[in-house]
């Protein structure tokens, strides 16, 4: 069965940035195409949980009290890349809008809910490694993928 790398908080793992979760159950059902591989970049990178908010400020990454975590992050996401390297991983199922995980669009920076066309860090550096990027909301793009791959 193909590996599919997913945000650990879609699989019901308590690791979002207010110590909840949220379970998706079409990501849920995945189980049955896949080998899910659940991943939290920010926990991966040190971050706790629950922890501050946060959001990408252009290259950085701010909480919202404005400590600079982006150092946490590129842990993090380094280290979902070299998960996703080892386990032969080419795709991924991430938290939409999420600083990390995010990918297409993502909370502009200021906290007040305003979306960007941007990836989240995690999202971003696996798509620059060629693994295939969507979330939960895009989760019609897989099968297309699939007839690629």
């Amino acid at each position: 069965m193909k590996k599919l790398l997913v945000s650990a908080c879609l699989l019901g793992c308590e690791c979002r940035y207010d110590g909840k979760s949220q379970p998706n159950e079409a990501v849920l059902r995945l189980r049955d195409t896949y080998d899910l591989i659940p991943v939290c970049p920010e926990q991966m990178g040190g971050m706790p949980t629950p922890r501050v908010p946060s959001e990408r400020v252009g290259d950085r990454v701010l909480t919202k009290d404005g400590t600079d975590v982006t150092d946490r992050f590129l842990r993090g996401a380094e280290t979902a890349l070299h998960l996703a390297k080892t386990l032969g991983t080419t795709a991924a199922v991430l938290k939409a809008r999420s600083p990390s995980c995010g990918c297409g669009e993502i909370y502009d920076g200021s906290f007040t809910g305003r979306l960007i066309q941007e990836d989240g860090v995690t999202a971003s550096l696996l798509l620059r490694n060629g693994i295939f990027v969507t979330t939960e909301e895009t989760l019609d793009a897989l099968p297309k993928f699939e007839k690629e791959y």
